[in-house]
């Protein structure tokens, strides 16, 4: 270093101060990458983004650092971590309160709210039986069990053998079994005949012995 110096003849005290000078350089440019590096850590998730913005500050002395500075991330990622946990406790606090936000013009509105009072749009509809508000998503009021028109869903008849039918299986089944049950209902009661059987001719005793 002394040589190149000495070319544009530096010698003496100024050849100190010249080579103090471009130590100080030396040591600012290996500073801003470690400041470039230890920065993009704190901001950055991508384990590439990283190793490029250290890279590029390592090879562009002081330009590397400043093209970083400028398309880095405005916060760290503790920060945005903080902001998000926030957030997300802010909206718990307003559902525990039974407030939400009116989904038209994003002001803060009670849940019981039939109307927005900011914009005036609708919320919820109320329920015909005892007036309190209905969810959008309920399909009948859970207050006072009434239907709500066009959304409740019809009843379908419910296709089954009575009950004293059942209960007539299961005394069959307790007393005779599954098999004799079984037995039993293959039986075509309808052909059976109301008549009752022909007696059954006896033998007529032997009148030679």
């Amino acid at each position: 270093m002394t040589f190149l110096l000495a070319i544009f003849g530096l010698d003496g005290l100024f050849n100190m101060v010249a080579q103090l000078i471009v130590l100080a350089a030396i040591v600012i440019w290996l500073a801003l990458v470690w400041y470039t590096f230890t920065d993009a850590r704190r901001r950055l998730e991508d384990k590439m983004l990283i190793r490029s913005a250290t890279v590029a500050a390592l090879i562009f002395p002081l330009v590397g650092t400043v093209v970083y500075v400028i398309v880095r991330p405005p916060e760290y990622i503790e920060d945005r971590i903080e902001r998000e946990l926030e957030m997300e406790a802010a909206a718990a606090r307003l559902a525990s309160a039974d407030y939400q936000a009116c989904p038209h013009c994003e002001e803060i509105v009670g849940g019981q709210f039939l109307r927005c009072p900011h914009c005036m749009r609708k919320l919820r509809d109320a329920c015909v039986g005892c007036g309190k508000p209905l969810d959008p998503d309920w399909l009948l009021c859970p207050y006072c069990e009434s239907e709500i028109e066009g959304v409740t869903p019809a009843r379908k008849p419910r296709l089954g053998r009575s009950r004293e039918v059942v209960e007539e299986e299961v005394e069959l089944t307790e007393e005779y079994g599954d098999e004799e049950v079984a037995e039993f209902e293959e039986l075509d009661l309808d052909t059976v005949s109301d008549e009752p059987p022909a007696p059954l001719a006896l033998d007529e005793p032997d009148e030679t012995r």
